[in-house]
């Protein structure tokens, strides 16, 4: 897929997906990321609270006629089927950081697709925000300033070792892989520094440590973009 820039911000970007979100969620995204992108679908959700994205991207088979027709300017499809309108979007933003929310409404195959993503464009800093919890993937180095107690849970999608300081449970020694060893359940005694030795580590932590995240992933230092 064509990675062409849609969307390029020097600050960070709210991304809206089909699952919609509320008014509240929408004014806690844009306080932390002002610029606001829609994936496919969630332009309806920006025509209802009355908010206009600086895009629409996707391949636009979710988007009704009225955010059709409302955002007929910024419009830009991606035709192609092969991945997720989530997907599509993380490629074509260019941001310090990428905040969305809309992408996990229930349906079990489309949050695991919004979580490769997130492992897939690792070189895209986004925080995907859910009900409860908020998912990102780690970068190389990040420092985050979480109180005694915090949950914090590990999910690797691939084979990688994770140094850590600050978690109840250390992590140094541990080879970790989707189809042996995760990081569930950990908890934060205060500061938590985080360092994978590899790309492939989700970091998933209560939706209420969102400031406190936001910023050290933004500040993060960057995977490098995978080949192909």
């Amino acid at each position: 897929m064509s990675s062409q820039v849609i969307v390029h911000s020097m600050t960070p970007v709210t991304l809206i997906g089909g699952a919609g979100a509320s008014a509240e969620d929408m004014t806690l995204a844009l306080s932390l990321a002002p610029i606001l992108t829609v994936a496919d679908g969630g332009a309806d959700t920006a025509l209802a609270l009355g908010l206009t994205p600086q895009a629409v991207i996707g391949d636009m088979d979710s988007l009704s006629p009225q955010a059709a027709a409302a955002f007929a300017a910024v419009l830009h499809p991606v035709a192609e089927q092969d991945t997720t309108d989530f997907d599509k979007a993380l490629t074509h933003i260019d941001a310090p950081l990428i905040l969305a929310l809309g992408f996990s409404g229930g349906r079990l195959d489309h949050e695991l697709a919004a979580l490769h993503s997130l492992v897939l464009r690792a070189d895209r800093p986004c925080l995907l925000l859910g009900s409860e919890t908020l998912a990102f993937h780690c970068p190389p180095d990040l420092l985050l300033p979480l109180a005694a107690g915090t949950l914090v849970s590990l999910f690797p999608f691939g084979a990688v070792r994770v140094a850590s300081q600050g978690l109840r449970w250390p992590t140094d020694h541990l080879d970790f892989a989707p189809d042996r060893r995760i990081g569930t359940s950990n908890q934060a005694t205060g500061e938590v520094r985080l360092r994978p030795a590899a790309p492939g580590m989700l970091v998933i932590l209560p939706r209420a440590t969102l400031p406190l995240v936001a910023e050290p992933l933004r500040r993060a230092p960057r995977w490098p973009v995978a080949p192909g």
